[in-house]
Parts: structure tokens; sequence; C-alpha cells
């Protein structure tokens, strides 16, 4: 006969590894007083872990895009603003050579 696993929701899960990283719980404890393995809140434990650290690095590479996206238009709206200046003197002259007063 085999053992049907057991489903935990998510919320559970989150619920059991706050019991040990923000409660003190130890994992045998928590464990124990949630009436599941051991090794599976261990489990729940380093997953946890491990999602953080990858939220974290996605966090850097996002700043570091943004960074990267940021120093793009300062170059783009820093050429801009110096082709505007030369239109601006450009129909300047033009207009002055053309008699229409424009300055």
């Amino acid at each position: 006969m085999t053992k049907k696993r057991k489903d935990y929701t998510q919320e559970f899960r989150d619920s059991a590894v706050k019991l040990i990283t923000e409660q003190g719980y130890k994992i045998s404890e928590a464990a124990r007083n949630l009436g599941i393995n051991v090794s599976v809140l261990g489990r729940w434990k380093r997953e946890s872990e491990a999602g953080c650290d990858s939220i974290a690095s996605d966090s850097a590479q996002r700043k570091d895009n943004v960074q990267v996206e940021l120093a793009r238009l300062r170059r783009e709206n820093k050429r801009l603003r110096m082709e505007r200046e030369i239109l601006k003197k450009a129909a300047a002259f033009f207009a002055s050579e053309l008699g229409c007063g424009i300055k």
C-alpha cells in the first residue's frame, strides 16, 4: 500500500518557514508542532532562501538595466538638444537671409 503525498498550500509553507526565520523556532520544534516531517520543513526553508537569493539577483539585474537605460537616454537627450540648437540657429540664419525677421 502506497502512502498518498500530502499537498500543502504555499501560504502554509510560507507560514511554516516564517516560524523558523522570524519567530526563532528550531526546525524540529516547528515541524513537530505543525505535524510535518523535519526534512520537508528544512527543504521548504532552503527553497525559500534560494527564492530570496534569486529575487535579490533579479532586483540587482533590473537595477543595472535601469542604470544602462538611463545612461543611454541621457546621451540621446544630449544629442537631441544639440541638434535642436543647430536647427534653431540654421532657421534663424535662413530667416535673416530671406528677411523674415525671425530670431
